[in-house]
C-alpha cells in the first residue's frame, strides 16, 4: 500500500505516519496505516511490494532477496559499503556484528565478530552506547574497522583480525575513513585525559603516527562532490554539525573545520546523510524525540521538519508517548539514488518514500507487523531493510546511478560553499568562533553574545543564551 500527501504540503508529514501501535489511523490529510505484506518469507524471487497511490507516481518497489539472521535476534543498525556490494548489520541484543553480501540480487553472511559477547541485558542510556560497536568500512577495499568496548578489530574476507599499531589506550567510540582510506578518523581521543571527548584521533595507516584531529562525536559523512565532510559535535544543550575541508594533499589526511555550521536542539543525533546528488543533507534525532531535519545544500536553509510519530508532549513523559517513541528505530532513514527522495521506515513494517522536491509522500509496505529495525542504501543503489523479527530484504527501488551532471553539480556546490566560508584554527572555540544556522536564522558572535529575549517557541539552546545574557547583564 502507498500514500501521497497533498501536493504542496509536507510540513506535517510525520504527523500522518502510522503510529507505533500499528494501528490503523486516518487524519484530515488522509494517511491509512500500513497493510501487512502477504509474501513467502523463504522467496527470492522479485515481490511486488503492496502499494496504493493518491496523486503522483512515484517509485515501484519489488523485494529481490530476504533472509534471516542466524540468531533470529533484530538488527539495530546497518552499514554499507559506499563502493561494494557488503553491509555490516549490528546486533541489538549484544555488540556483535555480522557481515553481509547483497551481490547478484542475494542475501548471503559471509562472517561475524563478537558472536560469543554478553548481551546488553539492562544497560542504559550511556552504559548501553559505551559497549555498542563503532564500525567504518573502508571507502575501497573490503575491509571493516570494528570498534569494540576495549578492542579495536578489521574484517576482511579472509577473517577478522587485529589491526596494526593502534594506541593501546584507544577506547574509540567512532570511527571513520579518510576519502582515500590512508587515514583513520577516530574518536574520542586516545590520550586518557578527563576532556579526551574535546579532540579526537588522527591515525596514518601507513606509517602508524597518530596526531591530534579536531572534536567529533557523531559519524562522519562525506559530500558526494567530494572535498567536504560533515560531522556532530553534540553537548546536552545544543549539537553542532560541523562542515570540514578534506586535505589529503599531505599523510595523514585532516579535516579543516570551516566557519559556517548547523546547529541544533538538544543531543542524541544520530550520523548526518547526505543525497546522492549532494543537494540535501538530512539530520534524525534527537534524546527528546524522533526529529527529522532536511537542509538544502550548499544554502543550509532547512526545507522539511517534522516529527516521527507524537511530538514531545512535555515532562512528566506519558508512559504510552514514551514507548512510541521508542518503537521507532534510530537508524531508519536514507535518501535513494532518485533526486530528492528520502525513505523513512516505520514501528508498522512499512517504508514512507518522501519526495522532498515534489512535495508528496508514499508508503510502501515491506514487513507484515513486524517494524522496521533499520535501513540502508547498497553501493547499487538499491535498499537493505531490517525488521524487527530477525529478517533482511533486499529491495529493488527503481535504483539509476547519478549521470555527469549531477556529478558536476554536487562538486560546483562544494565549490560554492567552500568560497562562501573560511577555515578557522585548530584552536578555534567552536561556542564562539563559528557563524550558526539553524537552517531558518543566523547568529554569529556578537548576535549570540547580545540576544536577550526569546520565547517558548524559540530552540532551548537561544532560550538559555538569552537567560546567560541576562543574568551577565545584571551582574555587570
Amino acid at each position: 500500500m502507498s500514500t501521497e500527501f497533498p501536493a504542496g504540503d509536507l510540513s506535517g508529514v510525520g504527523r500522518f505516519l502510522p503510529s507505533a501501535s500499528g494501528a490503523t489511523r486516518e487524519d484530515a490529510a488522509g494517511w491509512p496505516g500500513a497493510k501487512a505484506l502477504h509474501a513467502d518469507a523463504t522467496a527470492s524471487a522479485s515481490v511486488s511490494v503492496s502499494a496504493k497511490n493518491y496523486g503522483a507516481r512515484m517509485t515501484d518497489v519489488e523485494v529481490v532477496a530476504r533472509a534471516r539472521i542466524s540468531d533470529g535476534q533484530p538488527v539495530e543498525r546497518l552499514v554499507c559499503h559506499p563502493r561494494l556490494p557488503l553491509f555490516a548489520c549490528l546486533d541489538s541484543q549484544r555488540p556483535a556484528v555480522s557481515v553481509w553480501t547483497c551481490d547478484a540480487g542475494s542475501l548471503r553472511e559471509l562472517g561475524s565478530i563478537g558472536a560469543e559477547s554478553a548481551v546488553y541485558g539492562e544497560a542504559l542510556g550511556w552504559e548501553r552506547a559505551r559497549r555498542t560497536p563503532a564500525v567504518a568500512w573502508h571507502p575501497h577495499q573490503p575491509l571493516l574497522m570494528v570498534a569494540f568496548e576495549d578492542t579495536t578489530v578489521q574484517w576482511q574476507p579472509s577473517g577478522p583480525t587485529a589491526p596494526v599499531d593502534l594506541p593501546p589506550t584507544a577506547r574509540y567510540n567512532n570511527l571513520a575513513f579518510s576519502p582515500d582510506g590512508h587515514t583513520l578518523w577516530a574518536s574520542p581521543s586516545s590520550d586518557g585525559a578527563d576532556d579526551a571527548w574535546e579532540r579526537s584521533d588522527v591515525l596514518d595507516l601507513t606509517s602508524g603516527a597518530v596526531s591530534v584531529g579536531p572534536q567529533w562525536d557523531t559519524g562522519i559523512a562525506e559530500h558526494p562532490g567530494g572535498g567536504l565532510v560533515t560531522t556532530l559535535s553534540s553537548d546536552q544543550g545544543a549539537t553542532l554539525a560541523l562542515f570540514a575541508r578534506v586535505d589529503v594533499s599531505n599523510a595523514p589526511a585532516t579535516m579543516r573545520l570551516l566557519r559556517h555550521a548547523l546547529i541544533l536542539d538538544a543531543d542524541g543525533y544520530e550520523p548526518p546523510v547526505f543525497s546522492s546528488d549532494g543537494r540535501h543533507l538530512a539530520i534524525r534525532g534527537n534524546a527528546y524525540g524522533n526529529s527529522l531535519d532536511v537542509f538544502e545544500f550548499p544554502s543550509l536553509r532547512r526545507v522539511f521538519s517534522t516529527t516521527l510519530g507524537e511530538p514531545n508532549p512535555g515532562y512528566p513523559y506519558p508512559r504510552q508517548w514514551r514507548d512510541q517513541m521508542r518503537a521507532w528505530s534510530r537508524q531508519n532513514l536514507v535518501f535513494g539514488t532518485r533526486r530528492g527522495v528520502l525513505w523513512v521506515g516505520t514501528p508498522t513494517g512499512a517504508l514512507v518514500e518522501v519526495d522532498i522536491e515534489a512535495l508528496a509522500a508514499r508508503e510502501h509496505d515491506i514487513f507484515a507487523g513486524s517494524p522496521v529495525s533499520a535501513v540502508g542504501r547498497a553501493a547499487s543503489g538499491e535498499l537493505v531493510v531490517a525488521g524487527g523479527s530477525g529478517e533482511l530484504v533486499f529491495l529493488s527501488v527503481d535504483a539509476a546511478p547519478t549521470d555527469g551532471a549531477d556529478d558536476a553539480r554536487a562538486k560546483a556546490a562544494v565549490t560554492a560553499f567552500l568560497d562562501s566560508t573560511s577555515e578557522v584554527s585548530d584552536e578555534a572555540d567552536l561556542d564562539s568562533d563559528l557563524i550558526l544556522t539553524n537552517g531558518v536564522t543566523t547568529w554569529d558572535a556578537e548576535d549570540l553574545a547580545t540576544v536577550d529575549t526569546a520565547s517558548e517557541a524559540d530552540p532551548t539552546w537561544l532560550q538559555l543564551q538569552a537567560a546567560i545574557n541576562n543574568v551577565r547583564g545584571q551582574v555587570e
